[in-house]
């Protein structure tokens, strides 16, 4: 229980320290995680190497959770999209590296055996490491984050055939490692095994005595028993639970679908992680969904963070310092050529700039999966005993660096611009009183009340699919920059009453603004506004009329709470009004002490009024919700 104690002491602290301290660097939550790993294994031997194997088992489970609560954020409809990059992508991905890496190893003078058991190894990338990064970076969701996704996902049903087909290239044993062998069994500790083999080793045993056949139907029977369970079984075990109304239980009942799951795609001879994915796709559309993540949610931190934390305290540094040139040169090889493998096969499947990049550099490492494959090598004599701590380096040192080539994505990043797709504009052979520039969601509803009255709009939009959705609804619009005073002027900025600018940037909302003031001083102009402060950048640039995105839809909202309060719709609704009177009234006084060139924070004459005009709207509401009230009191006397 000391030991114990101990240990968990000496692990959250180095945590508790390394990992803040790495996020405030911007090297992320991973680096800090594997920092600590360094500093209490390595470096102050706190951790030794028998208790990092050991702590794997358990920190892998992390892997396990991760894979799970991803699931449950993917639908099957979703997967089934995916799989032509699952299948195409992913697929390609594999047996190319493979390829590349076994002619390597070949080339410095390896067996092709072995040299195809370090292309198997090596063509797997971390899903812990890059799915935690990606998820921290909100990065999931683009184009990069999606596609390495589904890469990571098919390197985990790969790990499964690789397996199976690792020990048909085994070397041939020598005479001192059967000897070694025989010596071992002698000493007993595997000669009482069979005398008290556990029950799952038991079960284990028993599916390994079938026949071919025989497995593959455990192994679907298996499969079909988490789909029928995630389906039929979860949501009664949930009601049940729940009946009792104690919270744990809940996060008991979780726990035991993940570890259950895990066991069972263990004793089958399946990836445990690939299983947990599956019972998390399955749930997906499940009502307890999110109570599964915020019960899943902290042992899948905890135990990731303990993962990341044993790859920093299995690196070997007397072996790493004797041959830190090759281990180093053997990384930084792994890296270049699984880059330029995924940067080819980013373009082949289309991504482009960020998201290409975001690909190639998220998965050019080697990962957890590489530990296992290298130890079941070396145990099946695979690869020999003398490669096994150098490979071992070698992943962990690519893993390392990963954080560091999410650094390098991020500066990249800043300094590429979005990739639009250009085409050319159309002909604008059509003017009417109003130009709208801008038809997404805002400019949209504005355009259909307008043409409903009975008025012609001329509709301009520089993003090609919204023009072609408006064509399929028969709304004439036109393809090209708004900003380009060709194309006003074509439109008919010298001649239109009124001009909506509804543009997404709100760079481009101050410049056209400013453009259409300069060439017409006359031409009444409404603006979208992104927030307060580009309110008052619109002001100066010469729109008359200012729309921010969000704040006529609040002060409903706000409307409908009153309502809830006890206000009649009508004391609501005169509430809201006042409310929207001062604030208009409010921006213009404000816009003409706010200062671009001065934060607001530091702008005391700004801040001044503005608190002034706060106490001035609390005022005007409660006196005349006062008045409402003394209004109301004679009808309930009357009532009463």
């Amino acid at each position: 229980m000391e030991s114990f104690l101990f240990q968990a002491t000496i692990f959250l602290a180095a945590a508790v320290v390394a990992v803040p301290l790495a996020a405030r660097l911007g090297l992320g939550s991973v680096l800090g995680y594997i920092a600590a790993g360094i500093l209490i294994g390595p470096i102050l031997g706190f951790l030794g190497g028998s208790e990092t194997v050991e702590l794997q088992h358990y920190a892998e489970f992390g892997v396990v959770m991760m894979l799970f609560l991803i699931g449950l954020e993917v639908e099957p409809r979703a997967l089934w999209q995916m799989r032509d990059k699952l299948i195409g992508l992913g697929g390609m991905q594999i047996g190319v590296t493979t390829f590349a890496v076994m002619m390597a190893a070949i080339m410095l003078g390896t067996a092709w055996s072995v040299a195809l058991a370090i292309g198997m190894i090596f063509a797997l990338s971390s899903t812990a490491i890059v799915l935690q990064t990606l998820s921290e970076k909100g990065l999931m969701q683009t184009g990069g984050g999606r596609s390495a996704f589904s890469v990571l996902l098919a390197q985990d049903i790969a790990v499964i055939p690789m397996l199976a087909f690792l020990p048909l290239r085994a070397l041939p044993k020598t005479p001192n490692m059967i000897l070694g062998e025989t010596l071992e069994r002698l000493s007993g500790d595997e000669a009482d095994a069979s005398h008290a083999a556990s029950g799952h080793e038991a079960a284990a045993s028993f599916i390994a005595s079938l026949p071919g056949w025989g497995v593959t139907l455990v192994t679907i029977g298996s499969v079909a028993a988490i789909v029928f369970a995630g389906i039929y079984l979860t949501r009664p075990a949930f009601k049940f639970i729940h009946s009792a109304r104690l919270p744990e239980m809940s996060t008991a009942l979780a726990l035991l679908i993940v570890v259950g799951i895990a066991l069972m795609m263990k004793l089958v001879g399946l990836s445990p992680a690939l299983g947990a994915f599956m019972a998390g796709v399955v749930l997906a559309s499940s009502e307890f969904r999110h109570q599964l993540e915020s019960d899943i949610a902290p042992f899948k931190g905890l135990l990731l963070g303990l993962f990341f934390i044993t790859v920093g305290a299995a690196i070997n540094f007397t072996v790493l310092f004797d041959q830190f040139f090759t281990v180093l040169g053997l990384a930084l090889a792994i890296i270049l050529i699984k880059g330029a493998i995924l940067y080819i096969l980013g373009r082949i499947f289309g991504l482009r700039d960020r998201n290409l990049w975001l690909f190639t550099l998220s998965l050019a490492q080697a990962g957890e999966f590489g530990f296992v494959l290298i130890a079941f090598s070396s145990q099946q004599n695979v690869i020999p005993p003398a490669m096994t701590e150098l490979l071992l380096l070698v992943v962990a040192i690519t893993m390392l660096i990963t954080p560091l080539l999410f650094i390098l994505y991020d500066w990249l990043s800043q300094r590429m611009e979005d990739h639009v797709e250009t085409h050319a504009p159309d002909e604008i052979d059509t003017q009417g009183p109003v130009i709208i520039a801008g038809i997404g969601r805002f400019g949209q509803i504005v355009n259909r009340l307008v043409r409903s009255s009975g008025f012609e709009t001329v509709v301009l939009d520089h993003d090609l699919a919204a023009i072609q959705r408006m064509r399929r609804f028969g709304i004439k619009s036109f393809l090209g920059d708004p900003s380009r005073p060709e194309l006003l002027h074509a439109a008919g900025i010298k001649t239109a009453k009124v001009l909506v600018v509804a543009l997404d940037s709100p760079e481009d909302t101050t410049q056209l603004v400013a453009f259409a003031r300069r060439e017409r001083p006359d031409i009444h102009i409404i603006a979208r506004a992104r927030d307060r402060t580009h309110v008052f950048r619109l002001f100066k640039a010469g729109a008359n009329d200012i729309v921010r995105e969000l704040f006529d839809s609040s002060i409903r909202a706000g409307r409908y709470v009153l309502e809830n309060l006890g206000l009649s719709e009508f004391e609501a609704a005169e509430l809201q009004k006042t409310f929207y009177q001062h604030d208009r009234h409010s921006v213009q006084e404000l816009a003409a002490l706010w200062d671009p060139n001065v934060a607001t924070t530091e702008n005391s004459a700004y801040i001044a009024r503005a608190m002034e005009l706060e106490k001035d709207l609390e005022t005007m509401l409660l006196s005349q919700l006062e008045v409402a009230v003394a209004e109301d009191m004679p009808e309930e006397r009357e009532q009463a």
